[in-house]
């Protein structure tokens, strides 16, 4: 009778699981409204303005106008020479010592550098001009944001990759010293990995949003303007993100039940086995 009832108050924890997640979503919506809100309007976004408005035929004349005016060579040219520069530079200084030949070749790597700089600079901003002309919330704004992104992302998730699979080795290294069981050395290793991609990917989102900031100005933006498409891109990198981790600790919750409940049967039948096995009289001598 209480295997029964164990049985049956097992089906009902199962069964109670989604109104357990369910409860817990509101009971966090109300109590982090601007999380929240700032995770639902990030959605919107994604699903809304995820390429930016296109270039009318005008603009992209204009833009394609200007872009062809930053002379390509010149930097070419400017940046091969202060590089050699800088290595006839690195070649003659000495540990602690600069020689006449070493002062000489210093000045012309000063000045290469100078040179490169001007041609960066002007080249530079004649592509911000070229973006102004575009726009912040245009294809080519909302395209440079997304690279951005990406590039941020991806990086974080090498990073996550990385380190899960020296702690795999680790971790390994660890189990066979304290003879611990192979259940156990997944679950730790999934924890680890867990907590990686956590840390990456957050990483990740920061990296994305300190370096958002230049790409904004870049386009000559007004405050407003700024202010909507910084607010706008954050919240749609938090959003994903964010949906991201939760699908990843959701499939890893979900393969956890799969083994458990395998588990539970496999030790079920091998139960019902043991009790239907039958038991041999032994003859007793006197």
């Amino acid at each position: 009778m209480d295997r029964r009832g164990q049985q049956g108050q097992v089906v009902l924890n199962t069964s109670d699981v989604g109104s357990l997640v369910v409860s817990g979503v509101k009971s966090f919506a109300k109590k982090h409204k601007i999380i929240t809100g700032s995770y639902l309007f990030g959605i919107i976004v994604l699903l809304i303005g995820g390429t930016g408005t296109k270039l009318t035929l005008d603009k992209q004349r204009a833009y394609n106008d200007i872009m062809n005016t930053i002379d390509v060579d010149a930097e070419y040219h400017a940046s091969n020479r202060y590089a050699q520069a800088n290595a006839n530079y690195r070649a003659t200084k000495g540990w602690f010592t600069c020689d006449s030949s070493c002062q000489r070749n210093k000045r012309k790597m000063e000045d290469a550098k100078l040179d490169l700089d001007a041609i960066l600079k002007e080249g530079y901003g004649r592509m911000s001009d070229a973006k102004s002309v575009a726009g912040l919330f245009s294809e080519v704004g909302v395209g440079e944001a997304k690279d951005s992104f990406w590039a941020s992302f991806a990086s974080g998730k090498r990073f996550a990759k990385r380190q899960s699979m020296w702690d795999a080795m680790f971790m390994g290294m660890r189990s066979m010293g304290r003879d611990e069981s192979l259940i156990e050395y997944v679950l730790k290793v999934l924890l680890q990995v867990l907590i990686n991609f956590s840390l990456g990917l957050i990483m990740a989102l920061f990296v994305f949003i300190f370096g958002l900031w230049s790409i904004i100005k870049s386009y000559q933006p007004d405050p407003l303007t700024a202010m909507a498409f910084f607010l706008s891109a954050v919240c749609a990198a938090f959003a994903f993100v964010t949906t991201y981790l939760l699908l990843f600790y959701g499939a890893a919750a979900g393969g956890l039940y799969g083994v458990a409940k395998l588990a539970e049967s496999n030790a079920r039948i091998e139960g019902a086995q043991g009790q239907r096995r039958p038991v041999r009289n032994r003859p007793h001598y006197q």
